[in-house]
């Protein structure tokens, strides 16, 4: 056997020639890294992406539309992330001044939200928002949240007294909550927020009239549902 031959056998059962040393990750072109690099991975695209379209905002209705589908995205993930770790209010991407605290599901009329924390214009942007000063989602009290009539409160106008409305909190209870009545009151007057006629209450808000072509108005609409002690699945 000559020289070249020979070092062409070993070339060609070397077992590194045959797979990857074991321990060592493959590169972009591989699918050896685990699911989690694979997902942070992902995430990050989406980010950058969302980054760019913040910065490159050419083409109005194309920007607004893409922003909202990639926001979407990243709440959801933050949302996921946060009711199977153990890190809470994590933030959809990190210039972010919110983050999902609860989910708003009304299978009635097609809604399944993330709710975010607050009720600043930021927050509000991109879903419903909850306040603060009220109870904690799905926790004794009156819990309050608000959100935009023409985007994800627009469903408000059609809800009817009866219907139930189901909140799930970033520990993964739900509880549901029967729509009891409706009203419209003045932007001043507060009092339904401390009005607590059943121990456990959610508040959702939004502006009046539905189809007014003018922001920043004085009517609010205020949709009240309640839920029973025991009405919580775990």
């Amino acid at each position: 056997m000559s020289q070249y031959d020979e070092i062409r056998t070993r070339r060609k059962i070397s077992p590194f020639a045959l797979s990857p040393s074991k321990g060592i990750k493959s590169d972009n072109h591989g699918s050896t890294g685990s699911p989690r690099t694979a997902k942070i991975t992902r995430r990050s695209i989406v980010i950058v992406a969302f980054a760019l379209l913040a910065v490159w905002n050419v083409g109005q209705g194309s920007y607004i539309l893409a922003k909202a589908e990639l926001a979407q995205w990243l709440i959801a993930s933050a949302w996921a992330e946060s009711t199977t770790g153990e890190r809470a209010n994590i933030k959809p991407w990190p210039w972010a001044d919110t983050w999902p605290v609860a989910r708003l599901e009304m299978p009635a009329h097609n809604i399944d939200q993330y709710v975010l924390a607050g009720s600043s214009g930021s927050s509000l942007a991109f879903g419903p928002g909850y306040i603060f000063a009220s109870a904690a989602p799905t926790e004794q009290g009156n819990t309050v949240i608000a959100a935009h009539r023409d985007t994800h409160f627009a469903f408000l106008e059609k809800v009817k007294v009866g219907e139930k409305i189901s909140v799930t909190n970033a520990a993964g209870e739900i509880r549901d909550y029967i729509i009891q009545d409706m009203r419209v009151v003045d932007k001043e007057d507060v009092a339904w927020i401390n009005a607590e006629n059943n121990p456990y209450q959610l508040t959702l808000v939004t502006c009046y009239p539905f189809n007014s072509i003018t922001t920043g108005g004085r009517l609010r609409y205020v949709v009240r549902a309640v839920s029973k002690p025991d009405d919580i699945v775990v």
